[in-house]
């Protein structure tokens, strides 16, 4: 590790304690330690406002012309306290790195130029807590496929009529696929969208003409001219004003920058559009971001549907093996058209709702804009100039679209952000699986930034199935094997090393940049795998609660990240209001790492004496679950109402009708009774499920982590948050609870002490520190009390005494020792917040152990405390040195049936053996 600036290489200036520096390929700390930032996306649920999750048609198009909706409440409700519950859970899963996705739709949803300044102070708050509980964050403007209103997220309502596009005629063309008008709007079906479908946007006319015009109007559409520009700059600078105005606030705030705003992503997975393309009439062979399934028109098919006119095209399935043709069908708009009609402003070219002025001498209303560009005959059909968007138009060369295109747009966002936020670490996203271009030239990046590529197991993530196979997707991009078989990966052990492999081609492409590290911005697996089968939706609600194959994909893709690769990553997502039904709330993504529909279940008298309490006016708990106090306890509802509403369109499982759920509210939920639009039906009761508090934590602190967590086991794992030196390689074994890590170390490595009469103060001195996370090494204590198989104040034979000290320690000859330890989260909730959080510890010291591990170190010492393990050794004078440590569950491995009962509750003796649950009187 060089020798770490006193200075910030962006500014100049004098460097906080609190500052993190990219230099060497790493993020490290002011001391000089590596440090790996790993954790989540908050959240999934920010694409749409609370109460118009994507399937929902009732008000969809009202809302978005009127530009009244807000995204208020996204990702966190900051009034019931729940917020607080959340993040509690996510610092107790070790994370200390958030993405925080943000959708310009939330910025400027009422119009050009009219920024919602109270979602900024919502957002403002909201980043206020998650500097509470000690996390590092960076900002994400957020899109897929342009926007809400062409089937995506990102760019408002307004943007569309700006291109001359009417969204109601975008399903009757395919020019985009809408979740709640699948299949058609007039026989809506939202919950039979297919898995993915979403992103063949990308192949179809909407997406493809609206990137084209944000990147590259200028080039490729002359002629569209609004308020006196052309499109192109006209979108980009309202997308970068809007994000600047965002950026100007939170430092306006005072207390965000660096400390917990770190930096900010450039736009969320970026697409080309058409730019670059070959021949219109002909299916691309090399952009690899088109997804083939179902419809799969070429684009020149697209521009004849956008004009009405009816198209027979391929059509593609999907199966274990990828995709394969299926056939045709044919696409017959009737005459429908995408083109808005001049109708929609004055006879001038003004908009009366938006406020804007087309140039109408050069783009005409009510016609294709790219046969005013002379690219095809409408009357004909006719493709006139097949190779229009292949080459630059003023220079003639083939369009590079990350140089030609992308590049000039980063270079925009990134001087806007840095003007409101000096310090930033700019993140650099180029589109999906491409390497990035060349950047320092431009004296942008500033020694301040890190690559952000994304990363997904796509065999998986399509088929919902791991597989006994897979393929090096991104060898395949990269031209590294001379035809696909070459590329399949049979067995388990071939899939995880080639994930590994192929997270670090990602690595390899930070070099790109310079020296600078790389996080994987998304990763993760989806859970409603194989028909839904770990809801109980099939084999009669056997495996209900059995996560097993997603915790097998979830691990095998953050094990790519371990090895040589000691990669930062943030998981795609947590949504706190995902369900079973409908997932995240958006295309039917269900990626969540918590749900809801996974809390434990109450036992039939646990919910009566709940709700008497609950609605007991008297009772002096009752406090405990009204949002105007819960600022003095933080709670997420210990009564957990639920509606359940008959609804034809909602998903349908086997075993049963399946149902809408909507949340009480009190926790401001994504869904109101008055929000569910087309859904009718008499209420019924649902098993009630306890939502859990912050109390929770101290009180049963392996229940709190794991309740409503999914494949946790896979993503709570151990990895080291600050290295003295560099890892070298980390590898973990969730079947054997087994953790091993080996540092390098040199003579540059010293990290900076304080001294006390000239004498290192041995307590201040740098170590490194590593996670141990109570889900793989909790003591049998706590694990029992969760699982109830002991009763809250009953010991366990053999466990460690009341007088067990808060640290444990051992060094390099001991073969380890049990840990007493204590949950690490910080305090935030109460009206002192130091208080529940330090007494309740107090609390856990005084009666049960936490974790026990056995630890082995090749050199040096170390001691536990909460969640993370110190670790000292000697740095070498002269030369470098490696040390490795191997960390253990003393007394065994959790049982993967242990960590369900504990999300679960247990069954009597009686249901194990009678399905239906018969009572023995």
């Amino acid at each position: 590790m060089p020798t770490i600036p006193l200075e910030s290489p962006a500014t100049g200036k004098p460097t906080s304690s609190s500052f993190i520096h990219t230099i060497a390929c790493n993020f490290v700390d002011t001391a000089g330690r590596t440090l790996l930032l790993r954790g989540v996306n908050l959240s999934g649920s920010s694409k749409a406002p609370v109460d118009q999750p994507s399937y929902i048609l009732d008000s969809f198009w009202e809302n978005g012309e009127s530009g009244s909706e807000s995204f208020v409440g996204q990702p966190l409700n900051m009034d019931d306290g729940s917020a607080d519950v959340h993040l509690a859970r996510l610092r107790g899963w070790g994370f200390n790195m958030l993405r925080f996705p943000v959708t310009w739709e939330a910025l400027e949803h009422a119009g050009p130029g009219k920024y919602d300044y109270e979602f900024i102070n919502y957002t403002i708050r909201v980043l206020r807590k998650c500097k509470t509980y000690g996390f590092k964050v960076y900002m994400d403007p957020h899109q897929d496929i342009w926007s809400r209103f062409s089937g995506g997220s990102g760019a408002p309502f307004w943007t569309l009529t700006a291109c001359g596009i009417d969204p109601r005629n975008l399903t009757a063309t395919q020019s985009a696929i809408i979740h709640c008008e699948y299949p058609l709007a007039h026989i809506a079906d939202p919950a039979t969208l297919p898995a993915m479908i979403w992103s063949t946007n990308y192949g179809r006319l909407l997406s493809q003409t609206l990137f084209t015009l944000f990147f590259a109007g200028r080039d490729f559409a002359p002629h569209c001219v609004i308020d006196g520009k052309n499109i192109q700059d006209y979108l980009q600078e309202h997308y970068i004003e809007a994000f600047g105005v965002l950026a100007d606030q939170i430092r306006d705030a005072g207390d965000l920058l660096d400390d917990c705003v770190i930096g900010w992503d450039s736009l969320n997975e970026p697409f080309e559009g058409l730019c670059g393309w070959d021949n219109l009439s002909i299916p691309p062979t090399r952009q690899g971001s088109t997804l083939k399934k179902g419809s799969y028109p070429t684009p020149a098919q697209s521009l004849r549907l956008g004009m009405g006119q009816a198209q027979t095209v391929e059509n593609w399935s999907f199966g274990s093996f990828g995709p394969s043709r299926d056939g045709s069908v044919t696409i017959d708009p009737k005459g429908v058209k995408i083109w808005a009609e001049p109708s929609i402003e004055t006879k001038d070219g003004v908009h009366q709702r938006w406020g804007w002025k087309r140039d109408i001498s050069q783009w005409k209303l009510g016609s294709c804009l790219w046969a005013q560009h002379g690219v095809w005959d409408i009357e004909t059909g006719f493709i006139l100039r097949e190779d229009y968007f292949r080459y630059v138009p003023s220079t003639g060369e083939p369009v590079e679209f990350l140089s030609d295109y992308w590049r000039p747009h980063f270079l925009r966002f990134a001087a806007r952000i840095r003007h409101a936020h000096p310090e930033a670490i700019l993140f650099v996203q180029p589109p999906v699986f491409a390497p990035p271009p060349k950047l320092d030239g431009d004296d942008v990046l500033k020694g301040r930034a890190a690559y952000s590529p994304h990363y997904y197991d796509g065999l998986t993530l399509i088929t919902r199935h791991w597989n006994w196979f897979n393929a090096d997707a991104l060898g395949l991009l990269r031209g590294r094997y001379s035809n696909t078989l070459q590329a399949v990966k049979i067995g388990e052990g071939a899939i995880r090393k080639s994930l590994q492999e192929q997270l670090g081609m990602l690595k390899d492409d930070a070099a790109i940049l310079g020296s600078y590290p790389t996080i994987i911005g998304e990763i993760g697996t989806p859970f409603d795998m194989d028909g839904k089968r770990s809801y109980g939706w099939t084999d009669k609600g056997r495996y209900k609660g059995d996560y097993s194959r997603q915790e097998k994909a979830l691990d095998a893709s953050l094990n790519g990240g371990d090895g040589s690769n000691g990669l930062n990553w943030t998981v795609w997502t947590y949504c706190a209001d995902s369900t079973h039904d409908w997932g995240d709330g958006w295309n039917m993504e269900d990626l969540s790492l918590w749900s809801m529909d996974d809390l434990p279940e109450e036992d039939e008298a646990h919910q009566e004496a709940t709700l008497e309490n609950t609605l007991n006016p008297n009772d002096e708990s009752s406090e405990l679950y009204d949002p105007a106090v819960s600022g003095s306890r933080a709670m997420l509802l210990r009564k957990h109402s639920r509606m359940t509403i008959v609804n034809h369109h909602a998903p349908k499982h086997k075993s049963e009708q399946s149902s809408m759920t909507a949340g009480n509210a009190a926790v401001a939920s994504s869904l109101s009774v008055a929000t569910l639009g087309s859904m009718f039906g008499p209420e019924k009761s649902r098993t009630q499920q306890r939502q859990p508090c912050l109390e929770d934590w101290a009180a049963d602190p392996y229940g709190f982590l794991t309740s409503g967590a999914r494949a946790v086991r896979a993503f709570c794992r151990p990895w080291p948050t600050k290295v003295v030196g560099t890892p070298k390689d980390m590898k973990f074994d969730i079947k054997k609870a087994y953790f091993k890590l080996v540092v390098r170390v040199g003579e540059e490595d010293a990290v900076l002490v304080n001294e006390v009469d000239g004498e290192e103060d041995e307590k201040e001195r740098k170590a490194t520190e590593i996670f141990v996370p109570l889900v793989h090494f909790g003591s049998e204590d706590v694990v029992q009390l969760c699982t109830g198989e002991v009763e809250v104040g009953i010991r366990p034979s053999g466990a460690g005494g009341a007088n067990g000290s808060v640290m444990s320690s051992g060094k390099s000859s001991a073969d380890g020792s049990q840990c007493p330890s204590s949950v690490d989260l910080p305090a935030s909730v109460s009206s002192d917040p130091d208080t529940l959080i330090r007494d309740s510890e107090v609390d856990l010291m005084e009666k049960r152990r936490l974790v026990d591990v056995s630890v082995k170190v090749s050199s040096g010492r170390w001691e536990v405390e909460g969640q993370t393990l110190r670790w000292w050794y000697d740095v070498p004078k002269i030369g470098e040195k490696e040390y490795t440590i191997e960390i253990r569950r003393r007394p065994g491995v959790i049982k993967p049936a242990r960590v369900a009962r504990g999300v679960q509750r247990k069954r009597t003796w009686c249901e194990r053996f009678c399905d239906e649950q018969c009572r023995i009187m």
